[in-house]
């Protein structure tokens, strides 16, 4: 490569860096107070979220930080108290490279638990709010951790865990009625003082949605530069001082991830303890949120509310609808748009490989079922069975490659890696304009009589029917092909179909061997706490 060519290659990269960290509020606006300290916690702390509340509070401590049922906290009172929560885990025997496990909702709880393991160096666990007693002690078990902090509510979870095992009550449903210490007792009954930078970064342990196995721990650290914050800020619009309503759990990673680029930017996140689809819009319009984190389940439970009670939701402010966790159901890009504005933007990734792609509210009108365009910082490249990338308009295994992709299984293992691109375990084609679409899972293929077929094809289809609230497809043994397609459809209140109309639908629009075998009605369909749909519970 030309020495010349690659260093204005550089350069140009950091300029466009800092231009977009500069438009998003990132970097900028610190006095020559703050300037030192901040250079200081970026230098020795990495981009760390223990670092990303440092230069926060430095730059504006007395800004709402966080907003839930117990009321307001600046971003610094949140270091403070955060610091005073590491001198506390400290004391229970949590350092660098110790396990820490969070067992939360949506709540400040949350937000300090894991800025103190942070700032100690702990591998922060994050747990499903949907566990049970067993999967909770496995996981507890086969992480390592020493202290766990949970919500009252999960308490009865812990009969199974080793008495060794630290307990912290993180959220009590009235205060004072749990057996466990609080965190509010906890950070009253220690010192808040600053914290001598850890031996070693900490790392997020983020558990797998599980949604075709059991849930694996995929080991998650600190990124090693900018690229994924950027390319994030550069395809959707975050600026500081915004107000974020969080819908979507903080223990799954996309959650998880707009929390940190929230406090990064010097957002107010409103935080939702639990999901409900009308209260989520009141308090849009109670805070004239700006931007709204949630899973494409929730936005269908949005739209799905009667007349009567949705018809005074205003939403005037809100300029980002941002989905992960599930594919888009089809039609709910442009029914949520042309109600409430053009401001989706919807994220392609995984907890292993982090970011693959961005659709933008543009690219969703082109084509609503788009997973849009690698961002800055990420590269995806489709292969065939040989590893030989494919043509645009051709399905291929998806691999995907940033600073953010895993660091293998907890319990070991990892995903199949091509030169430095890992699988998402997707499969998927570029259109001619570069867009992405994901057209199933890799394991997900259904040969049926020798032709392969993608469940989401078929789903896509089904779901565009006027009466079918949403559905699933699987494949299911079959004498004669080998397998076929049996369809899960739930139907919306009221509506009346048969057998014999979804199958017609398929095979008036798709090829006949895509066509159902069986289609089953149901009330609902499983899903885990991020809205995927558990395929292995309808089996």
């Amino acid at each position: 490569m030309n020495p010349v060519k690659s260093a204005l290659e550089v350069v140009s990269n950091k300029s466009f860096e800092i231009r977009t960290l500069h438009r998003a509020g990132v970097v900028g606006g610190l006095g020559p107070t703050a300037l030192p300290l901040a250079a200081s916690a970026l230098i020795r702390g990495g981009t760390t979220p223990a670092t990303a509340i440092r230069v926060a509070a430095a730059k504006h401590g007395d800004r709402v930080y966080l907003e839930d049922e117990g009321g307001e906290l600046t971003f610094g009172e949140v270091h403070r108290r955060s610091n005073a929560l590491a001198h506390a885990f400290a004391g229970l025997g949590i350092g660098p490279g110790d396990g820490l496990a969070v067992m939360c909702r949506n709540h400040r709880g949350f937000v300090e638990s894991n800025l103190a393991g942070w700032k100690l160096g702990a591998n922060v666990i994050l747990l499903n709010t949907m566990f049970s007693g067993p999967q909770l002690a496995d996981v507890i078990e086969r992480e390592g951790a020493k202290v766990v902090v949970l919500d009252q509510e999960f308490e009865q979870l812990l009969s199974g865990v080793p008495e060794t095992v630290g307990r912290v009550c993180g959220f009590e449903d009235e205060p004072g009625t749990s057996g466990l210490p609080s965190l509010d007792d906890l950070i009253a009954s220690n010192d808040d003082s600053e914290l001598p930078w850890p031996e070693e970064k900490g790392r997020n342990v983020i558990l797998t949605s599980g949604t075709t196995g059991t849930p694996k721990g995929a080991q998650r650290p600190a990124p090693s530069g900018l690229a994924v914050m950027v390319g994030l800020l550069d395809r959707i619009p975050h600026f500081s001082g915004e107000t974020i309503v969080m819908a979507a759990p903080l223990f799954h990673s996309w959650g998880y991830l707009n929390s940190i680029i929230g406090t990064s930017v010097g957002a107010r996140l409103v935080l939702q303890r639990r999901f409900r689809p009308e209260q989520t819009m009141e308090l849009v319009d109670q805070y004239s949120a700006d931007a709204l984190v949630a899973v494409p389940v929730m936005l269908q439970r949005i739209l799905e509310l009667d007349e009567e009670t949705s018809r005074h939701f205003r939403a005037e402010e809100l300029k980002i609808v941002t989905l992960s966790g599930s594919a888009l159901p089809g039609g709910l890009a442009t029914a949520w748009m042309d109600r409430y504005g053009d401001n989706i933007y919807n994220f392609y990734g995984s907890t292993e490989v982090a970011m693959g792609s961005i659709a933008t509210p543009e690219d969703l009108r082109v084509d609503p079922a788009t997973a849009g365009r690698p961002p800055y910082g990420t590269s995806v490249k489709l292969v065939d069975e040989f590893g030989e990338e494919v043509a645009p308009g051709e399905t291929g295994r998806i691999f995907i490659r940033n600073e953010m992709t895993f660091d293998g299984y907890t319990g070991g293992g990892n995903k199949e890696n091509l030169d430095g691109f890992l699988s998402s375990g997707d499969v998927g084609h570029f259109d001619s304009e570069g867009r992405l679409f994901i057209d199933g899972r890799d394991d997900e293929m259904i040969v049926s009589g020798g032709e392969n077929v993608y469940p989401a094809e078929v789903e896509d289809l089904i779901a565009g029917l006027d009466k079918v609230a949403e559905t699933a497809v699987i494949g299911v043994d079959d004498e004669k092909f080998g397998q076929a397609l049996r369809a899960y459809v739930v139907l919306k209140d009221g509506e009346v179909m048969d057998e014999a109309d979804v199958r017609g639908h398929v095979k008036a629009n798709l090829a006949s061997y895509k066509a159902p075998r069986d289609v089953v009605f149901l009330p609902e369909l499983p899903r885990n706490a991020t809205g995927k749909i558990l395929k292995r519970s309808l089996e």
